[in-house]
């Protein structure tokens, strides 16, 4: 490899703050330089996600075979799973430029134009996070997406005036991970909507064999497996693994990361086997040791985890939730079976638990009863 790209490198996140330890799949601004340098150019090269590929190759294809800009994309799903990759490979696959920008950053409708009126034909303009665009650059959009043109109003009260803007035909790339909050009008003028999925076990391992290569880390076969158990079926969590273990393999061992190194390192960052994190296994451990495994109030468990009701709700539960370890119930968050096997602690003696394979309530009540669960409900789920 080349000197540059070693030194774009070898200080990814290296401020010592405890955010990039984390399972998190959210990125901070200096992990995307590293994830620019480990990102797939084509769609040959990029790993997982082989339905949306598919799909998203004969769009591509078809449109390069009329000559005309594909119909606008939107990709959904969970961070970490490769949105703003495809975005930039539909860009490379079209030999056009890609525009970047985000819903948050476009607060008025004139920002927008701007941005639209700048385009050469062509163009992919990828707004990430496109469900946080205001509202009157979203209804700006409608216009612009259907018919390559924009009103610019000049001037206010009786005295405005529209005036119309030709813009460039473009390809508007849309990026969001709740797509649920994403206006009718606007979804429906997306030609493509792609679904993004957690991915497996044998795909990490391709993502970390991959990495691992333009790293430059020697990395086994039972090396990559560990890591990716532990990956939250996220290609950015593993990649963020891999370069954890190995700057703990420089420096712990002889720079090889194997089962045994992987697993050392792992336990040192507070990843267990299942890809939990501090916070993961302390929301749990309050659940279960604290309340008698619920149900109990998201608030209430905040409050016991000295976290805020946000932050145990949008960043431990989803994941806690998918894993079978913690179910939601209209009384409150209830812990499964296998939160109180994971965590090496004893069922409880009478009551009904939730079974974590299903989600299906074993009992009447969906909780077991002891002392600290309560009978009321304390969070309307």
């Amino acid at each position: 490899m080349s000197a540059p790209f070693d030194r774009s490198l070898t200080g990814d996140l290296a401020d010592g703050s405890g955010r990039d330890f984390s399972v998190s799949a959210g990125a901070g601004d200096e992990e995307r330089v590293v994830e620019s340098a480990l990102r797939p150019h084509s769609l040959t090269d990029f790993i997982g996600q082989p339905k949306v590929a598919r799909q998203l190759a004969l769009v591509l294809q078809g449109a390069k075979r009329r000559g005309r800009p594909p119909d606008h994309v939107l990709l959904s799903g969970p961070p970490g799973l490769g949105k703003t990759s495809l975005a930039l490979i539909i860009g490379s696959e079209l030999g056009t430029s890609v525009k970047i920008t985000s819903g948050p950053a476009i607060e008025r409708s004139g920002d927008l134009a701007a941005m639209l009126s700048n385009l050469a034909p062509g163009d992919v303009l990828f707004i990430d996070e496109i469900h946080r665009i205001a509202r009157p650059a979203e209804e700006l959009l409608y216009m612009a997406m259907e018919d390559f043109r924009v009103d610019v109003v000049v001037g206010k009260g009786p005295g405005a005036t529209a005036i119309p803007l030709e813009i460039s035909p473009f390809t508007l790339v849309g990026a969001t991970t709740r797509a649920g909050l994403l206006t009718g009008p606007l979804r429906d003028r997306f030609g493509f909507v792609g679904q993004m999925e957690f991915y497996e076990p044998a795909e990490l391992h391709q993502v970390l064999r991959r990495s691992a290569d333009l790293l430059g880390v020697e990395l086994t076969e039972d090396g990559s497996a560990e890591i990716a158990g532990r990956s939250r079926g996220t290609p950015r969590i593993a990649n963020r693994l891999l370069r954890r273990v190995r700057d703990y393999a420089e420096v712990e061992a002889d720079g090889r990361v194997t089962r045994e190194v992987a697993q050392a390192a792992l336990a040192l960052y507070d990843v267990d086997v299942l890809g939990l994190d501090r916070l993961d296994r302390a929301v749990l451990e309050a659940l279960v040791v604290r309340f008698g495994g619920g149900p109990v109030g998201v608030a209430t468990l905040a409050v016991a985890v000295g976290e805020e009701p946000n932050t145990v709700e949008e960043v431990c539960e989803p994941f806690l939730v998918r894993a079978g370890l913690l179910a939601r119930t209209p009384r409150g968050r209830v812990a499964t079976e296998a939160a109180w096997h994971h965590l090496g602690h004893p069922l409880p003696r009478g009551g009904a638990l939730i079974s974590g394979a299903g989600g299906a309530l074993g009992g009447a009540t969906g909780a077991p009863t002891t002392p600290g669960a309560s009978s009321e409900p304390l969070f309307d789920a």
